[in-house]
């Protein structure tokens, strides 16, 4: 076969008249272009070693003050108040040098000292200037002259330029908080939970805690504080991800949809070629650190960009007890998996990166290869989706050695998996609930055996052209993958682009080698192995219940106009809804980040609170006023917006008492506070992908679901949203099958619950119109119950047509729905007849007016 004549580089006969030597020179030169490439990368990692090494300076700066210094000195002055005389002096001793050249190596050495010396200032001193997080804290759009000073400062000792890691040396670490604080934050953040007994119980648990056992576990802690870049970062990794036995599929894996209405192609073979170049132009970019570090503040606050390393060629390997995270610097090949089989496929040729059209010419190439699966290769990918313990026991027994070691390091040491899946998934106009659904459902676990959940993303590609991404959570967190995924979308649609038959622009390359078909000898044990662990992936599967769905009857747009957290606003609607659907609070888990602090993750905000259950309450109260609902409303967004504000700055609950409950572990003491704590099941768990890369402003028909993960807990709502663009959210939402609380009840449908509450009540801009056409229940705001509408659609079933009606009502009139007694402003003391009373010369003081008895119980 061709490509077996090109895999060896010469052979060698034995024959009458000596060693008959044939040499391939196409191997040979293939063999050179890849040593070349291999040293071009391995300069270009030690340049921008050295580049980020000095940073705030630069290389250059050094030459600067150098020449600087020995200008000074060629004039006669001593810039180094005797130092350059002290180092002079020592030169001299070794009798091997003039004294002009002992002049200038003191020179030099001295520039070379004061040039140290000031980066080292440099960098301290930005690390002083990010350990300041006031700037959080400040009203929004609302900037103090000190904080301007800062922000001032920050740039000047920023530097120029910075690349990828320049700014990881200048990060401050993690602060401890204190223990009482924490134990406050976390008795406060449960109050709404407990009643008065269980409440004292806690509070006499914590209170024990903060005076007895915490300081003892706090002083460990704050010396890995001092010890250790991270103080939460190490143990999250392992106790967190890699220590779990059970499967990851689901349970910590998570996915990223495609473009919602958008398909560039549907070759399935041609998009991922397409998208599979642009992932290793984004890799590429990475390892030259070419990509900018993310900065908030208009430019200014830099975050964390260490999650960024294992991107690529990184495999989670399962073990016994704990999972390890096994990276390697470069890999110059993928896996594919195609009906059964597995695929080695290079990226380079000719010491180049394959180009899109050659990439598809491969893919193709797989799709047409109708061979059979090896015995027990279908479902190998089966072991990464079950329980951890019986894939770390098969790896070290079936696929240690000979041609299943070698196919596994292949599958391991790949930059990333691919799946050509050979269904077709995504949204269809036609039936856009259950596409999406099953879209979703497929991303996050397949058919359980054809996705390598152990990779660091599984890239997957459908019949019909469209995709999505699968990845595992231990490595990095959903911000870093969204940012790729954004990236690749980007170059895929705006960059590379398709010809008009849909296929890669450019031409393919007969001369690449066809991909390489992984081989197994996988034994009938092993086999049972595999179908073990496929069962309890197909359980797990089977009892996923997703919902993902497109809102679009108003966005961030809105919501920013009545000055409120788009954040915040979504999650007290879950907490309304989630209550509406329950009929009780339960603790919830928003993830924030902690990435102003080097090599920080996530942190916790919990967000129903005392305020938002009482915003909730009011909600469900039909006896309460609107103006009381939105001074509620405010105080709870407020709350939530300090609390995701305490998480960032390093000041958040759960890392810190998961530490601490780590510490207790090492010591071998028990603390029942920490114990209960940590038990504390997130019945509600929610996550917000943030739209970082693709302007919709420029490119509107570049909408994207954002992505998903399962429930957290058994019993409860895994939520995922995506704030897009000014009149739209995407939520997935996903719980078990197997709990009739969830199950019963249907899918939680977060944003409608917020259908009631007239958010442009206080907005500027308003247009006269009545509400005639509606019942009075839709008047207020309320669904229908009761009433003498017939085959209306204000109720829960209709939710999409029902916001809609309301959106248009208040575009027309911001007032629509207000009551027609009321206050028009909030903190006006006198009522109002708002929508005009026929009282013109009583003042409204018989009792024939409707709004008599209401103004005087106002006044009362």
């Amino acid at each position: 076969m061709a490509e077996a004549h090109q895999a060896v580089a010469f052979q060698f006969t034995v024959t009458p008249d000596g060693i008959d030597l044939r040499m391939s020179h196409e191997a040979l030169k293939q063999i050179y272009l890849s040593g070349v490439h291999s040293w071009k990368k391995k300069f270009i990692r030690f340049k921008n070693g050295i580049i980020t090494g000095v940073y705030p300076a630069s290389p250059s700066s050094w030459l600067i003050v150098v020449v600087g210094v020995m200008s000074t000195m060629y004039a006669k002055i001593d810039p180094s108040l005797g130092i350059i005389a002290k180092i002079n002096r020592t030169l001299d001793t070794t009798g091997c040098m003039s004294n002009q050249t002992q002049n200038i190596v003191s020179g030099i050495l001295f520039g070379t000292g004061l040039w140290v010396a000031l980066i080292v200032t440099m960098r301290y001193s930005l690390k002083m200037l990010l350990s300041y997080h006031g700037w959080m804290f400040a009203e929004h759009g609302k900037l103090s002259a000190g904080t301007r000073v800062w922000m001032a400062l920050v740039k000047l000792f920023s530097g120029r330029k910075p690349m990828l890691y320049s700014f990881q040396t200048s990060l401050p670490r993690l602060p401890v908080p204190a223990v009482k604080d924490t134990v406050n934050r976390y008795l406060e953040s449960v109050r709404p939970l407990m009643d008065d007994g269980e409440f004292r119980r806690m509070e006499g648990l914590a209170k024990d805690f903060a005076f007895n056992l915490g300081p003892r576990l706090q002083w460990y802690l704050k010396l890995k504080s001092w010890w250790a870049t991270n103080y939460v970062s190490d143990w999250w990794e392992e106790y967190v991800y890699l220590r779990g036995r059970g499967p990851i599929m689901v349970n910590s894996n998570y996915f990223a949809m495609d473009f919602l209405y958008l398909s560039p192609t549907t070759l399935q073979a041609a998009r991922a070629g397409n998208v599979i170049h642009a992932i290793l132009l984004y890799r590429k970019k990475l390892d030259r650190q070419e990509i900018k570090p993310i900065l908030l503040m208009g430019s200014t606050v830099p975050l964390c960009s260490a999650q960024w390393e294992r991107m690529f060629n990184t495999s989670r390997i399962p073990g016994e007890e704990s999972d390890t995270l096994q990276h390697v610097k470069d890999s110059k090949h993928i896996v594919v998996y195609h009906k059964g089989r597995y695929f080695k496929v290079w990226l380079y040729h000719d010491g180049r990166l394959l180009k899109p059209r050659e990439i598809e010419q491969q893919m193709q190439r797989i799709l047409d290869d109708d061979s059979e699966p090896q015995t027990g290769e279908k479902k190998l990918a089966a072991l990464t989706a079950g329980d951890r313990v019986p894939w770390a026991r098969a790896r070290q027994a079936y696929f240690s050695h000979g041609k299943n070691k070698q196919s596994l390091d292949a599958v391991e040491k790949a930059a990333f998996f691919v799946t050509l899946d050979d269904i077709e998934q995504g949204y269809r106009k036609e039936d856009p609930v259950r596409s999406l659904d099953a879209y979703a459902k497929s991303l996050i676990h397949g058919r359980c055996y054809d996705r390598w959940f152990d990779k660091t993303f599984t890239l997957i590609v459908f019949k019909n052209g469209r995709m999505g991404l699968n990845a595992e959570h231990s490595w990095a967190d959903a911000p870093i993958v969204g940012h790729l995924w954004e990236n690749v979308m980007a170059t895929e649609y705006l960059e590379l682009g398709y010809s008009e038959d849909g296929h890669c622009k450019g031409d393919t390359n007969q001369n690449i080698p066809i991909p390489t078909k992984l081989q197994w000898e996988i034994p009938e044990e092993c086999q049972e192995v595999i179908e073990r662990s496929l069962s309890t992936a197909i359980a797990l599967a089977d009892d996923v219940d997703f919902h993902s769905f497109f809102f679009d009857a108003f966005g961030k747009g809105l919501i920013k106009k009545a000055k409120t957290s788009p954040d915040g606003f979504v999650q007290l609607a879950l907490q309304l809804a989630h209550y509406r659907d329950m009929g009780k609070f339960s603790l919830t888990y928003e993830a924030s980040m902690t990435r102003l602090f080097r090599e920080g993750r996530t942190e916790t905000v919990r967000s129903c609170t005392v305020e938002s259950c009482n915003f909730v309450r009011t909600m469900e109260d039909p006896t309460e006023s609107n103006e009381n609902k939105l001074k509620l409303f405010q105080l709870a967004a407020a709350k939530h917006q300090h609390l995701y504000r305490l998480a960032m700055t390093g000041a958040g609950i759960d890392r810190h008492l998961f530490c601490l409950y780590v510490v207790s572990k090492y010591l071998a003491v028990d603390s029942p506070f920490l114990k209960e704590v940590l038990s504390e099941p997130w019945r509600l768990s929610t996550s917000q992908t943030p739209q970082q890369h693709i302007d919709l402003k420029k490119n509107p028909e570049m909408l994207s679901c954002g992505g998903g993960f399962g429930p957290v807990a058994d019993d409860g709502y895994g939520v995922s949203y995506i704030i897009l663009d000014e009149d739209s959210i995407h939520f997935h939402v996903s719980s078990k099958i197997s709990c009739s609380d969830t199950f019963e009840n249907g899918p939680l449908q977060p944003v409608d619950s917020t259908a009631t509450f007239h958010l442009e009540s206080h907005m500027h801009g308003q247009v006269k119109m009545t509400s005639e056409g509606y019942c009075d229940c839709f008047a207020n705001g309320d669904f229908c119950k009761n009433c003498n509408c017939d085959n209306c659609c204000n109720n829960q079933l209709h939710e999409t047509e029902r916001l809609t009606a309301i959106k248009a009502c208040l575009e027309r009139n911001p007032e629509a729905f207000l009551p027609k007694i009321g206050k028009r402003k909030l903190g006006e003391i006198k009522h109002h007849h708002n929508k005009g009373c026929n009282c013109k010369r009583s003042g409204c003081l018989e009792n024939y007016c409707e709004c008599f008895e209401v103004i005087h119980k106002g006044e009362e």
